[in-house]
């Protein structure tokens, strides 16, 4: 094995030029030129498109020292690719909060979120730190995991719920754009979780509407 190869799950020896070639192969330039002119500012973007990524994902199989160093790359497709090779069970709460600290984008937090935060133990509890923090990327991610999170039925104790709504309030009414959606989807979720929580979310929701107006 090369030295800078890597064995993955599913045997195969997978090295980081490896995945930038597969990358170069499914390069689309349309879309790369776009999202620079979005503002995306990596030092290299292939235009994948996030279906590919998947496959491509599924195909080199999971490895924390892969992920971690395609988490790395000033790359967009390594990065997305990282939290889809990256196993659950080596990543550890403390490197969750370093990958949040280092995203630049908003894209990387929604299919970061999609790909691996969701599917960690201590989903919720990071949830839960994140969108009491003052970081916007770390409220970005908070809010974006707990709709995942109340996508799969997770429950919130009352306390729990108390603290949540009061957090979702201040962020809709908040100036990041960003988070402000998040915040509002996640209410929508969870509205969708139960008959009581639907009435609590319309009531918050009719009371931001008149804070605003």
């Amino acid at each position: 094995m090369n030295e800078n190869q890597i064995a993955t799950e599913s045997g195969r020896e997978v090295s980081v030029n490896e995945v930038k070639l597969m990358l170069r192969g499914a390069m689309n330039g349309p879309l790369s030129q776009s999202l620079r002119q979005k503002g995306l500012g990596y030092r290299m973007i292939y235009g994948v498109e996030w279906p590919r990524l998947m496959a491509m994902g599924a195909e080199i199989g999971k490895n924390h020292s892969l992920a971690q160093d395609l988490w790395k790359e000033d790359i967009r497709e390594c990065r997305l690719l990282a939290g889809l090779v990256q196993p659950v069970d080596t990543f550890y709460p403390e490197i969750a909060d370093i990958w949040v600290e280092s995203m630049r984008y908003p894209e990387e937090a929604q299919y970061t979120v999609l790909s691996l935060f969701c599917r960690l133990p201590y989903a919720s509890e990071k949830a839960f730190c994140w969108i009491a923090s003052e970081g916007q990327m770390f409220r970005l991610c908070g809010f974006l995991l707990l709709s995942r999170l109340f996508m799969q039925g997770f429950p919130l104790m009352k306390r729990s719920e108390s603290e949540y709504l009061d957090q979702a309030r201040t962020a809709v009414l908040g100036d990041d754009v960003h988070v402000r959606k998040a915040a509002r989807d996640s209410l929508l979720k969870y509205s969708l979780t139960g008959d009581e929580q639907e009435v609590l979310v319309d009531k918050l929701l009719k009371e931001i509407e008149k804070s605003l107006n």
